[in-house]
């Protein structure tokens, strides 16, 4: 995997992925950004939220669970002093869909958590990372 990241003006950059994608990111206002992306770090927490919410759906619908939508909401503690890394990660599934298993969801998020999501589990190594979840008959 291959990526490139390349300074845009003041503190805003464009990481630009090898399938061809593109994201601004920008440093806060207070560290010289103009607010035009996203932070890194928030980068970093969204990817941890879109691997899991992948692997949820994936397990859930390969056992046949009618998933019509999944929604992680991540809340993250930082360290006070540099490196800012995670310390503690909260992740928040919402997982919505007709006569769906709690226990299969339950099962999907802990089988994301421990075995298939490399986001969650390389952020684990410094951050404490806890998950629940919630289903939503739709």
């Amino acid at each position: 995997m291959k990526a490139r990241v390349k300074l845009i003006e003041g503190v805003s950059f464009v990481g630009q992925s090898e399938s061809g994608h593109s994201v601004v990111m920008d440093g806060a206002p207070e560290a010289g950004g103009q607010n035009l992306g996203v932070r890194p770090m928030e980068m970093l927490l969204m990817g941890l939220g879109g691997c899991s919410a992948f692997d949820v759906v994936m397990i859930l619908r390969k056992s046949r669970q009618q998933v019509s939508d999944c929604v992680a909401d991540l809340d993250a503690t930082r360290a006070d002093s540099d490196p800012k890394v995670f310390t503690r990660i909260h992740v928040h599934f919402t997982v919505t869909g007709k006569g769906l298993d709690p226990k299969r969801v339950e099962q999907a998020v802990k089988l994301s958590a421990e075995k298939y999501c490399s986001a969650s589990i390389m952020l684990g190594k410094t951050a404490e990372i806890t998950h629940d979840f919630e289903v939503v008959e739709g």
